[in-house]
């Protein structure tokens, strides 16, 4: 067999967990290095490194979130139980934390603006300014970025791991390599699951993809016509046969056929086809708004029901709505409204129930749930417990966070845990 050209480790996937797993191997290399020097080749599947992250943010790329990096671990899901996915995170992000990430990019000239809800964006508000540093900075390294090879095979020999790519012959071999690949959604920009094959032919378990940060689609939905309405703070439960399984506030944005927002697409990944999601419109849960509707009708007899709905949070055009389906004229007075349809109007507007008919697709998600099984990874190094040398990085493992710069952050923090891991037993 023919000497397969060596490097000191290979990154799969070009996104910003792999490309940053190289700079930072890279920059534990030699002063000036050139590309021969840095021993680090990522490959890409698409023919441009970041696809994927020219979209995040609608294309403003929110990096990642302030404050206190340990609040950053109530806002991960993934593994097999509810505190796995902070317990796996939590070396890389301590590791590698928010304030770091962007003294890393303002340090290369990027400047930041922080929203009220704490998303942080380039001032630039374009998603190329990280992306333009990002291989700027690679390619000053001296990293090989190879774009339009699609890795279809990975093989273990002796000390190294050989990777063959789709192109006819082309393969190289490395003792170190990173898995980066990204998740399943949105394919077209190369995130199309390559990287779930590739674990587990080297014997990974995939914990099933499914979508997150996704829209909820709902069956017969009855407020299509109030679509583009959006409600801060609105409430959300979640219950499947009649059991409760989560319990949130938020920002909700209602569409032409169901939910969306922030509140809906941070629970995505706790919803399934069938279950019963329960909407809080108001500014009261149920029994303070029954109570305060009550005393609203008694103290102004004369008054429309929808106008005193309209004063308890609800926009005029989702009062009338609300009247509608509870049976109430838009004309009625409160004094003649029987209590029957005073509660069916508070249900509806303090605990709205809909039937979940399916999820928006896993190929327009923003984010994958499921992956690789984080249980077979040592969250200290990123590195594999079932292949020694081979290392992971960003959403290819099943870990996925809240929208706000949560799943970029991850990215970062993994890819940077995985090159430490990396330089820190080869020279590099």
């Amino acid at each position: 067999m023919d000497k397969l050209p060596r490097y000191k480790a290979i990154v799969v996937g070009a996104g910003p967990a792999g490309l940053f797993a190289a700079i930072r191997l890279a920059e534990r290399a030699a002063a000036e290095p050139t590309a021969a020097q840095s021993g680090i080749l990522v490959l890409e599947r698409s023919l441009k490194p970041g696809r994927k992250l020219l979209l995040t943010g609608s294309g403003q790329c929110n990096l990642t979130h302030s404050g206190d990096i340990a609040d950053f671990l109530g806002h991960y899901g993934g593994g097999a139980r509810p505190e796995s996915a902070a317990r796996f995170l939590k070396p890389a992000l301590f590791g590698f934390s928010n304030e770091e990430l962007l003294s890393w990019f303002q340090a290369r000239g990027i400047k930041f603006e922080t929203e009220e809800n704490g998303k942080i964006f380039p001032s630039s508000r374009r998603a190329s300014s990280i992306l333009n540093v990002l291989t700027a900075e690679a390619d000053r390294l001296g990293v090989r970025i190879e774009t339009g090879r699609r890795v279809l095979g990975i093989e273990r020999r002796d000390d190294f791991f050989s990777v063959g790519a789709e192109t006819a012959g082309e393969a190289w071999e490395a003792s170190r390599l990173i898995i980066a690949t990204g998740g399943a959604s949105y394919p077209t920009t190369g995130s199309s699951g390559d990287g779930y094959t590739l674990a587990a032919s080297l014997g990974h378990g995939i914990v099933a993809p499914r979508p997150a940060l996704a829209p909820v689609y709902i069956k017969d939905f009855s407020l299509g016509s109030l679509a583009g309405l959006s409600f801060r703070g609105a409430g959300l439960t979640i219950r499947r046969e009649g059991a409760k399984r989560i319990e949130r506030e938020g920002d909700l944005l209602i569409t032409h056929e169901g939910l969306s927002g922030p509140l809906i697409l941070d629970a995505s990944r706790f919803v399934a086809t069938g279950d019963r999601v329960e909407i809080r419109f108001a500014d009261a849960a149920i029994e303070e708004f029954r109570s305060l509707f009550d005393d609203a009708l008694r103290a102004s007899p004369q008054r429309l029901v929808r106008t005193v709905l309209a004063e308890r949070g609800l926009t005029k055009s989702m009062a009338e709505r609300f009247c509608d389906l509870a049976g109430i004229g838009h004309e009625q007075k409160a004094a003649d409204l029987p209590r029957s349809r005073r509660e069916a109007v508070c249900r509806l507007a303090c605990a709205h129930p809909f039937e979940v008919e399916r999820l928006g697709a896993l190929e327009a998600a923003m984010v994958t749930a499921g992956g690789v099984d984080i249980s077979e990874v040592n969250a200290g190094t990123m590195e594999s417990r079932i292949a020694p040398g081979l290392y992971f990085a960003g959403e290819v493992l099943d870990i996925d966070g809240y929208s706000g710069g949560y799943n970029l952050q991850a990215a970062f923090s993994t890819g940077a845990l995985a090159a430490a891991a990396i330089a820190a037993v080869i020279a590099v």
